[in-house]
């Protein structure tokens, strides 16, 4: 894929909801690598750290990042359970840029609230932990939708990628706490419904999972290692050979808004390993971890080899 203003998407202007770390971060910055202009939001900034309590990562740094990949990042410091200030952005992009090509609804910032693992039944999450993930998961996702879609669909083509963990076929299963196997099966859900009602106007939806992730919290918080090192992992998890840098992602964004025939996937729930052999792009070291190919066999009860799965 070319790169920059020669790349396929020059000219196309982006919205990536939450992408201040992790997926998000990594879709915004391949997005821009491709010549998109990327508008970024998030709530941690250099002045500001959202409830997430990382100030680590900031939008600002997000946006500097997609500039240096060649395409123009935008930071814009927003709240996506605040409609007036959804609605102040969406504006912004049309009165700067007078269009909306592709939304990315990455929107989460609710490990916080999860406990690992999840042991104990619904009744017993405090009630207001688990609304919490939902109005950050869920909500959040139609709140940016109802205000960016009218700009999106202003004319043919624009695309919709709902951003989750978990295909439609690992995700038909429980994912053993209540709320977050429902903030978690909604945006593949409104993706279809999504997809749905945007076909008539030329545009489509579609929902896009990462596999095992090496964002910049797992990589940190959970096993102590660097992305250098994340190999040293795998000793305190075995499935953790099969995870994935978020580059693989986020190119699995950018080769899906630079598909010319997209409408093929409409309403479809998809994966960055299942993508990468549709689309022919790997991982940063150049392998294409299917990270759901290797689980589903994980889940039946066998010992799959994750280098067969790389």
């Amino acid at each position: 894929m070319e790169q920059g203003s020669n790349g396929p998407l020059a000219g196309k202007v982006v919205l990536v909801a939450g992408a201040t770390r992790g997926a998000g971060r990594a879709m915004a910055v391949e997005l821009g690598a491709a010549g998109a202009t990327v508008y970024v939001t998030g709530r941690t900034t250099r002045s500001a750290v959202s409830e997430v309590g990382r100030s680590t990562e900031t939008i600002e740094e997000t946006a500097e990042l997609v500039t240096a990949a060649g395409g123009e990042g935008v930071a814009v410091p927003t709240d996506h359970l605040q409609p007036e200030r959804v609605r102040e952005l969406v504006e912004r992009i049309d009165r700067e840029r007078g269009r909306l090509d592709v939304l990315v609804n990455d929107i989460w910032g609710a490990d916080h609230l999860l406990d690992h693992p999840s042991t104990v039944p619904m009744w017993d999450v405090p009630l207001d932990r688990g609304m919490r993930m939902l109005r950050l998961g869920v909500e959040t996702h139609i709140v940016t939708s109802h205000h960016a879609l009218p700009l999106l669909t202003r004319r043919p083509g624009g695309l919709v990628i709902e951003v989750t963990d978990g295909t439609a076929e690992s995700n038909a299963g429980y994912r053993e706490h209540f709320y977050y196997d429902l903030a978690k099966c909604a945006p593949i859900r409104m993706a279809l419904a999504l997809g749905a009602e945007l076909a008539p106007l030329g545009c489509a939806a579609v929902s896009l999972t990462p596999g095992f992730l090496r964002s910049e919290a797992m990589l940190d918080t959970y096993f102590g290692v660097t992305e250098e090192t994340w190999r040293d992992g795998i000793a305190k998890d075995p499935h953790f050979a099969i995870s994935e840098s978020p580059a693989f992602v986020g190119r699995a964004a950018a080769a899906l808004a630079a598909d010319p025939d997209v409408s093929r996937w409409n309403g479809r729930s998809l994966s960055s390993g299942q993508l990468s052999r549709e689309y022919g792009f790997t991982d940063a070291d150049g392998s294409r971890p299917d990270a759901w190919a290797y689980l589903s066999q994980v889940f039946k009860g066998e010992t799959p080899n994750p280098d067969d799965y790389r």
